[in-house]
């Protein structure tokens, strides 16, 4: 029981944020609606609820799409004409989010000689990752693993997500809980699940007691001398920690140095000498 609170409670929260961030509706009083519209091909909606958007009674009808499919337009009308025929007097908004990393290519829509549908495609390679993260809440930065990177590592982008998300999260477990099933979701959709759990190992090992970072460090309790470390500047324990989260988290010099405001000059003469 409590796992399918749990999982409901995850699902309530990405529509909501999706519906904010990304498509800019307000949505309030979510409802759930039981997703058998399924039919021959045995396909479930992604996400279906009763709810009110901007103040109307509304059905919400989600699609996230890592693919180009070009059946698409055809099994959204199938949803529509489904959903439709169980709500037939409430308005349905239908939202295709594409999060794939090929050029966008499908329909958003089918015209032919007497039909004429159509549906919202949100391509997410033009919607910025920093959008997300210069948010800096739990909901925002668990919608920034739907965007394009931009060119940056995943297991970088990942690591920094899942970082923040416990800094600001501290001491409420199940809060964290939550979040970090959001993001495990949506990790799915972009075919990064692996690559998230490599970052949950990688957490997982590490003594954060050891890093000298003020968000982590200070907050866990350092040992072995850090804080005078932090108080002269630049110590050798924190050239220590830095060539560790380098090596062990292939991150970037520039990266490191900057989150432990170590001098980059030093930093790399330190590595040099290793």
């Amino acid at each position: 029981m409590q796992k399918d609170i749990t999982i409901k409670d995850t699902i309530k929260t990405i529509t909501e944020d999706i519906a904010r961030h990304i498509l800019e509706l307000e949505v309030s009083d979510i409802r759930f609606v039981d997703k058998e519209l399924q039919r021959i091909e045995k396909r479930e909606a992604d996400i279906v609820v009763q709810c009110k958007i901007n103040g109307t009674e509304s059905i919400l009808h989600i699609e996230i799409q890592n693919n180009n499919d070009r059946t698409m337009p055809k099994r959204m009308l199938r949803y529509y004409t489904d959903i439709a025929m169980r709500f037939d007097t409430l308005p349905i908004h239908q939202y295709l989010i594409y999060i794939g990393k090929p050029k966008l290519t499908m329909k958003d829509g089918i015209i032919e000689k007497h039909i004429n549908y159509h549906y919202t495609i949100v391509d997410m390679h033009t919607i910025d990752c920093d959008k997300f993260i210069e948010m800096d809440t739990p909901d925002a930065l668990v919608l920034s693993v739907l965007c394009d990177f931009k060119g940056r590592d995943e297991l970088d982008m990942l690591l920094f997500i899942t970082r923040r998300l416990e800094e600001l999260t501290r001491n409420d477990e199940y809060r964290l809980g939550k979040y970090m099933l959001i993001l495990e979701t949506l990790s799915t959709n972009r075919d990064l699940t692996k690559k998230l759990k490599e970052v949950e190992d990688m957490l997982r090992e590490i003594k954060y007691e050891d890093l000298p970072s003020y968000e982590i460090g200070i907050e866990r309790g350092m040992q072995k001398g850090m804080q005078r470390g932090i108080e002269r500047g630049v110590s050798q324990g924190a050239m220590q920690a830095a060539s560790t989260m380098i090596k062990k988290f292939k991150l970037s010099v520039e990266d490191v140095a900057k989150e432990l405001n170590i001098s980059i000059v030093e930093l790399k003469k330190y590595l040099g000498k290793e």
